[in-house]
């Protein structure tokens, strides 16, 4: 058995070395062919050769001079290469064709130097540049020639209006041909402007026969085969249609080439799920019985050998060349794909993008953060001090040379001595200095009122550069902070580029076995807890399907509980019902908030917020701004509002609150400042981290007892540089959580221990209700000053529960496990 699977596996990796060898070989063939064809130019040459010798109703060639005029905007350097091949074409018919081919060149090689002064670099003029110079071309040939009729001068100007009509046509196939993009879907008359292309090159095959065997009806239907295999019966009708149309002008015999290429192309394109057997089946069978209606045994015969011939080379074509014509079919599997190669290509693009201004900042961060690191020794200090002391006092001294010239040690112990003193007590007022350097020095005092005042300026530097030290760290902090969240960004962009089509037939089929007529499933996300579908169907007239089966369903089949997050349901307009569904919190919460200006007054200085972060988690805070009044309450409101933005965007909260306090300490000479008492709640697992910047406490009410939270910081905006200390807490189910500002802590001033009062009453309440919390809690502050508001208060009260979806009563059973994808980061 052993032996067997060793034998298997090694066959296996033979098999794929081979197939690696085999396509690595082919595609380096295959390379070098498009690079040698690319070298000569041979594609824009075949292509002019044969519509160079394209004719309409036998006479007419309309297809040189647009042709010629559109490469030469599109691709300029194969202009020679398409010139020599239209001529050429021409002259394969006669030699006044060719000659006239000649003529026509020439002049639009000359209109297109012209327009280059008109400096456009669009196509809107070349429709009738092209007109001008057929009509003026073929004219002067036709006067040279003395063929100047009124017949020539009518299919003169049908010649120029059909060169005008071709024109438009070949701006968009050509430039479909040597511009597109193959994530760029076709529009329905980009697909058939490419179609009257290739029809046009296969009029250039007329007259080639062998042994009976016309080559453009082999070559019609090879491309008929190829357009209907890759875009279905609708595609091939279409190609038949305009294939047999254009051939049919060509040759005026072959007006039945139009029914059966277009009865084939549907018939065939209606087989496409058998692959290319039933594909080529189908034009098989179209090809038979449109050529039996035609009655001729011999037509019979010739039309089923070059079915035939067309068949094989379909068979025979390499599956790169559908593949690349389904990429420009809308609606295609490869046209899908290649628009998700590409927008996951702009998408990593996007992505690195963002990660290196990620590191950007990350660098410019530790570049703040390299402060200027203390590296002199004290006596370096000591050196530099002395000398600016000296500078006002020994330098003008007349006794300078003979201090510190003779005495040189002497003086500067005792300078170094005093030094010492100054910078321990900060004055020299009581100070006596050593008695040999007093003898010496004639200017004691003097040396004594600089150095002191020295020190004070020294003082004042040192501040100064403490500082700036500290602004630099904040800085850097908040560079750090904005790396962090830009990191973050990227690594949420490239995991959003997973492939989840299977995921979506899944969920697809798991509805339409309930009996939904679904229209479309979009899976965002499927990580644990994060979890974002999109799902159209028709509207239920407002029977909920999506909260009462849905939603069930989902969570029987991913294993965690989903919710409508949003749904539009439009009955009166397209009859359709689109819902977005989302992973539910394990945990909700429900808020109660009361609050009372000092004095019964309209505005309060107090300011509260509860903020969805959008990652699972809630924040509350409160926000006291100094005094009272419109003042205050702008203070606290511009204090929440930049804490909510820098939140919101993915800012740590410890970060975020010393960028409100540096904002708030720099933007104003005055003093103001405002308290924040923050609670950040994690909606998964109820974790909680608690902020206190000059706040009061908060309490958690847990049935009977009555939990303090308690944080020592001073409010924001007063220092410059302030530490955050963050106090966790895990909340439970049934929690109360009761946040307020000092309005209400403070309110008793006649009671010593505030705290063991608050906890006193919070546990005397018998309600659970947050808002009735809230509302009691205010009353029973006011009725202890006799009903006098004598400060602003708020205060805010949420309750933490498990969160049970309306319908969980609901269950689907039997359905099969969804298999989430691993993330790739």
């Amino acid at each position: 058995m052993m032996i067997n699977k060793d034998v298997t596996s090694t066959g296996h990796m033979w098999t794929r070395r081979i197939s690696q060898q085999w396509d690595a070989t082919t595609g380096s063939w295959g390379e070098r062919i498009a690079e040698t064809a690319e070298k000569w130019k041979l594609l824009p040459f075949l292509m002019g050769f044969l519509l160079g010798r394209a004719l309409i109703l036998e006479e007419l060639t309309p297809f040189i001079v647009p042709y010629f005029m559109v490469m030469y905007y599109l691709r300029k350097d194969s202009i020679f290469a398409c010139g020599v091949a239209l001529v050429l074409g021409a002259f394969t018919h006669t030699v006044p064709m060719g000659l006239q081919a000649v003529m026509s060149v020439a002049l639009a090689l000359a209109v297109c130097k012209w327009s280059e002064r008109l400096r456009r670099k669009d196509f809107s003029r070349t429709p009738l540049f092209v007109l001008i110079t057929v009509f003026a071309s073929h004219l002067l040939f036709a006067a040279i020639t003395n063929q100047v009729t009124t017949y020539k001068l009518v299919m003169v100007a049908v010649e120029s209006v059909l060169s005008f009509v071709l024109t438009l046509i070949f701006i968009q196939s050509l430039s479909i041909i040597h511009l597109a993009k193959p994530y760029e879907p076709l529009k329905s008359e980009e697909v058939v402007s490419l179609v009257i292309l290739l029809a046009s090159l296969m009029t250039g095959t007329v007259d080639w026969t062998i042994d009976g065997l016309s080559m453009e009806h082999v070559l019609s239907r090879y491309v008929l085969l190829l357009f209907a295999f890759t875009g279905g019966g609708t595609i091939g009708a279409a190609v038949g249609v305009v294939t047999g149309l254009i051939l049919s002008l060509a040759n005026v015999g072959a007006l039945m080439q139009i029914n059966l290429l277009a009865f084939s192309g549907l018939l065939a394109g209606l087989l496409k799920e058998g692959g290319k057997v039933g594909v080529s089946a189908g034009l098989l069978i179209g090809t038979a019985i449109l050529a039996i209606y035609g009655g001729a045994e011999e037509t019979l015969y010739l039309s089923l050998v070059e079915t035939g011939l067309a068949i094989i080379l379909f068979l025979l074509t390499p599956a790169v060349v559908w593949k690349n014509v389904s990429r420009f079919i809308p609606g295609t599997p490869e046209n899908l794909q290649s628009h998700q190669e590409y927008m996951r290509r702009v998408r990593d693009v996007t992505a690195g993008k963002i990660q290196q201004f990620s590191e950007l900042f990350t660098q410019l961060s530790r570049s703040f953060a390299q402060t200027a690191a203390d590296t002199e020794e004290r006596d370096e200090e000591a050196d530099a001090f002395l000398s600016r002391v000296t500078e006002f006092t020994c330098q003008k001294c007349w006794k300078r040379e003979q201090c510190w010239e003779k005495d040189a040690e002497a003086v500067y112990q005792g300078m170094r001595w005093l030094i010492d003193q100054v910078q321990e007590t900060g004055t020299l007022a009581n100070v006596t200095p050593p008695r040999d350097w007093e003898r010496k020095c004639v200017k004691t005092e003097k040396v004594m009122t600089v150095m002191e005042q020295e020190y004070d300026r020294q003082l004042a530097f040192e501040l100064l550069k403490k500082q700036v030290r500290e602004s630099r760290k904040l800085v850097a902090d908040q560079l750090s902070g904005v790396s962090r969240v830009m990191s973050d960004f990227a690594r949420e962009i490239q995991r959003e580029g997973m492939e989840l089509s299977l995921q979506e037939r899944q969920v697809s089929q798991a509805l339409e076995g309930l009996g939904l007529s679904v229209r479309r499933v979009e899976i965002h996300n499927l990580e644990e807890g994060k979890v974002d579908i999109e799902i159209s169907q028709p509207t239920c007239y407002g029977r909920d399907e999506c909260a009462k089966i849905v939603a069930p369903m989902l969570t029987e089949i991913l294993g965690e509980n989903i919710v409508v997050k949003e749904r539009h349901c439009e009955a009166q307009r397209d009859g359709t019902c689109t819902m977005c569904l989302a992973s539910a919190k394990t945990f909700e919460i429900d808020i109660g908030i009361a609050g009372a200006a000092k004095d019964g007054k309209l505005l309060s200085g107090d300011s509260f917020r509860t903020m969805d972060l959008g990652n699972g988690k809630m924040a509350l805070a409160i926000s006291d701004g100094m005094g009272n009044g419109e003042r205050a309450f702008l203070e606290s409101q511009s204090a929440l509002d930049m804490l909510q933005q820098l939140l919101r965007s993915g800012i740590d909260e410890k970060l975020s609150i010393k960028t409100v306090n540096s904002v708030l300490a720099l933007r104003s000479t005055d003093e103001m400042f405002a308290t924040v008492d923050l609670a950040l709640i994690d909606l998964q697992t109820a974790h909680t981290r608690f902020i206190k910047i000059g706040s009061t406490p908060s309490f958690v009410k847990r049935g009977a007892d009555v939990i303090t939270i308690t944080a020592n910081n001073l409010p924001v905006g007063i220092l410059e540089e302030i530490e955050v200390d963050v106090v966790s807490r895990t909340l439970k189910p049934g929690d109360l959580l009761i946040m307020m500002s000092d309005g209400i802590y403070e309110a008793p001033r006649h009671i010593e221990n505030r705290q063991a009062w608050m906890k006193r009453i919070l546990s005397e309440f018998q309600t659970n209700d947050p808002q009735e919390v809230a509302d009691l809690l205010l009353e029973r502050v006011i009725r202890q000053h006799s009903g006098k508001i004598v400060d602003d208060m708020t205060v805010l009260v949420a309750r933490i529960d498990r969160f049970v979806p309306q319908w969980s009563a609901i269950q689907v059973h039997g359905m099969p496990k969804l298999e989430r994808p691993r993330i790739v980061s």
